[in-house]
């Protein structure tokens, strides 16, 4: 059953976003209504029988401007165990590839009357875009180096089952800080809820002006992991470098990579986290990544496929108390 260690607003009110482009926006209370709601379904997943028939009769959208296999295949099973009727788009078999325009396509979407589309796009700013063009909820599932919600929101239901809660905790994030979108909206979710965010990178993967996201730049991989209770590993994001921004792969491993001699710097039960895909051997050994009681990183599958029941449940309601069928 959904928490009762949090009080919301009633109703509507507790989570009253037509959609989810983002974490920016969204107020603490909110984050922790989306993350109690979400426990529901982890249970509800470890059963024999997983599917209800909570949003029978809506159509979901997938469309995936972008490649992904995890966010893809989560939303599609979040969906199915709901019981809706989930159409994946691939863009490789779509009108995009013929020079339809993101407006057009919103259009499109639009018109056959989805109950919710999911979209993942290479562009920072798209899937607000098209939020705007179509009168159903729109859920992010990661835009170019903008944001992606719900890996954030499944990273911080992972470290509070592992840790009983968030706020206090210090948590590293290591890797491609500039480029990645896991990292923004990760910062933005785990310090609204009380946590205190290191993030760690070489100088040209570091954005400028990360303070003002209340986190704290180290250089030093050493210094950043000194204490944690969460270290959270990024992958090198080499289709979105132009240009050099390491001198090679080896040399980064020796700098950023996490071995166990460097894991030994943090806390002794210090959890250990990365979104994958993996690159092993690059910024995370194996014998780290698979690391008994400290890896979370399976763990991490097993909370998105929750989080995304979660966040179709709750942006649908609205819907389907006007259809009356909640």
């Amino acid at each position: 059953m959904t928490s009762a260690a949090h009080s919301y607003p009633d109703g509507s009110a507790a989570f009253p976003h037509r959609g989810l482009v983002g974490i920016a926006g969204l107020a603490p209370h909110e984050i922790m209504f989306l993350l109690d709601e979400a426990e529901q379904w982890v249970e509800f997943n470890r059963l024999p029988q997983k599917h209800n028939d909570r949003l029978a009769g809506l159509t979901i959208i997938n469309a995936f401007f972008e490649n992904s296999t995890r966010t893809l295949l989560s939303f599609e099973i979040a969906g199915k165990r709901h019981g809706a009727d989930v159409v994946n788009m691939h863009v490789a078999q779509s009108s995009v590839k013929k020079g339809e325009t993101l407006i057009d396509t919103a259009t499109t979407l639009n018109a056959m009357h989805a109950d919710a589309i999911v979209i993942r796009h290479g562009s920072s700013g798209a899937v607000q875009l098209i939020a705007d063009k179509v009168d159903c909820p729109v859920l992010n599932a990661g835009d170019g180096q903008h944001e992606h919600p719900t890996q954030a929101l499944l990273d911080a239901l992972t470290i509070r089952s592992a840790k009983g809660a968030i706020s206090g905790l210090t948590v590293t994030i290591c890797g491609d800080i500039l480029h990645s979108r896991v990292a923004r909206s990760n910062i933005l979710c785990l310090t609204s809820l009380g946590a205190d965010v290191r993030v760690c990178a070489p100088p040209a993967l570091m954005p400028a002006g990360i303070e003002a996201m209340q986190a704290k730049p180290f250089h030093d991989f050493d210094a950043a992991l000194d204490g944690a209770d969460v270290v959270m590993m990024l992958r090198l994001q080499l289709e979105r470098m132009q240009g050099e921004y390491i001198p090679s792969s080896r040399e980064y491993r020796h700098l950023f990579g996490l071995t166990q001699e460097r894991l030994a710097r943090a806390k002794p039960d210090a959890l250990v986290m990365h979104p994958g895909p993996m690159n092993r051997g690059i910024e995370i050994d194996s014998d780290v990544a698979d690391l008994a009681a400290r890896s979370q990183i399976t763990r991490q599958v097993e909370m998105g496929v929750a989080i995304r029941m979660a966040c179709l449940d709750v942006l649908t309601r609205r819907a389907r108390r006007v259809e009356g069928w909640a």
